[in-house]
């Protein structure tokens, strides 16, 4: 086992680091690169009526998903340990961000102020604040690591800030985004190792406050009563998510081909936050399950970049941003299905949006980033005689294990057991 300062040592900035996690890089250009294919797919129909320009998004994307390899291969090469002293200038720049949208400064769309207009570029700040808050969570947490068990240092604080961007998103409003905003709180105070108890009372207050959000919200309370009863609704409220099964049902088990889908005459804004059911459509069963295959790689190898990274900082970073990428999945794909009411999440990597993509992109850059484990042959050695099952240990365990001194080894294990 490594000393502490062995371990600081093997952490500097300068530190020789490996390549990054070639399948994961992989997969994200991918699904790039499926991205500006899928958009032109869904909106060519739209841009060709609206635009007059059957190519109007598809070179919007483009550039945007140029613009976003870019910004994963460069972000990729900046050690994420440099992004500490930006935490707090990144986080209230974000929340700034998001008081100007909901005060009168926002750009509506959608009957949502998400949006803030900088020339002829619309920013959408909750994208951003995603990540802001995972860079936080992971900064303060490793900071109060032997008091993140206590409630007024490890958990209040924590929640009053999520509370904040979480409320800023309600005003926008933005259901989806603030729900995103929660999970990601919880599931990072869990593998810090916040007391079960006061986690499991905190879900229970927001669970409490979501269902108080949705039932006296008039429009939030009409569209649930329609998705429990699409057929009756089709024509108004459940006409967006019945268009949506529609598509994944017509193309069945290998879909109708790319480019013949028929659904995109009636799926109003096919290319953003349903262009899943546009894959469903017109690659099948095959492609949704491909595409679902991808994205779970993706969360597979950040968990795995999380367990294998030698410092509290960058575990918390990698979990929170596979988190990010795995929710805001799941979350898209199962509103497109009407698994769940309508949201207004987009897909990583493959919806229509710069804002959105950019920040991925950004994300994913320091999750490759932290992939790149130094190059030594103990690193090598430790890698290869971890136990099978070691990947399946919390990220508590791992960390604590790894780093904490003597008497918090034994109280991280005792947390583990309450």
């Amino acid at each position: 086992m490594k000393s502490v300062a062995d371990l600081l040592q093997s952490a500097r900035p300068g530190a020789r680091r490996g390549p990054v996690d070639v399948v994961l890089a992989a997969v994200v250009i991918a699904l790039l690169g499926f991205g500006v294919v899928m958009v032109y797919s869904a909106s060519v129909i739209e841009a060709t009526v609206v635009f007059r320009d059957p190519q109007h998004f598809l070179k919007r994307q483009a550039i945007y998903a140029s613009m976003a390899l870019v910004l994963v291969l460069g972000v990729s090469r900046l050690d994420y340990r440099r992004l500490r002293p930006f935490t707090y200038p990144f986080l209230g720049g974000v929340t700034v961000l998001m008081v100007l949208s909901v005060a009168g400064f926002g750009h509506t769309g959608g009957g949502a102020a998400r949006w803030l207009a900088f020339g002829p570029v619309n920013v959408q700040p909750s994208e951003a604040a995603k990540l802001a808050l995972v860079l936080w969570l992971a900064y303060s947490l490793e900071k109060k690591r032997e008091r993140v068990r206590s409630f007024s240092i490890g958990m209040l604080p924590h929640l009053i800030m999520a509370g904040v961007l979480m409320l800023l998103c309600l005003k926008q409003p933005d259901f989806g985004g603030a729900t995103v905003l929660l999970l990601l709180t919880f599931t990072l105070l869990f593998a810090a190792g916040a007391r079960l108890g006061y986690l499991l009372g905190a879900a229970m207050i927001g669970a409490l406050f979501a269902a108080w959000a949705v039932r006296f919200t008039p429009y939030r309370w009409e569209r649930m009563l329609a998705w429990f009863n699409m057929a009756d609704h089709r024509q108004d409220l459940a006409y967006q998510p019945f268009q949506a099964v529609m598509s994944f049902g017509s193309g069945e088990v290998t879909g109708l081909g790319l480019g013949k889908g028929l659904q995109v005459l009636y799926l109003p804004e096919a290319h953003t936050d349903f262009v899943s059911a546009i894959v469903g459509e017109e690659l099948g069963f095959i492609g949704v399950l491909a595409l679902s295959s991808a994205y779970l790689v993706v969360v597979a190898r950040g968990v795995r970049a999380a367990l294998a990274t030698e410092d509290e900082y960058g575990a918390y970073v990698a979990f929170g941003i596979s988190v990010l990428f795995g929710v805001q999945a799941l979350v898209n794909m199962a509103v497109a299905m009407s698994i769940l009411p309508t949201k207004g999440l987009t897909l990583p990597f493959v919806s229509y949006g710069g804002s959105s993509l950019l920040v991925n992109a950004a994300a994913m850059g320091i999750l490759l980033n932290i992939s790149r484990q130094p190059r030594s042959a103990e690193n090598r050695r430790l890698a290869s005689d971890a136990a099978p099952g070691r990947e399946e240990a919390s990220a508590l365990l791992v960390t604590q294990a790894a780093f904490a001194p003597g008497p918090a080894r034994s109280g991280g294990a005792e947390g583990a057991r309450s």
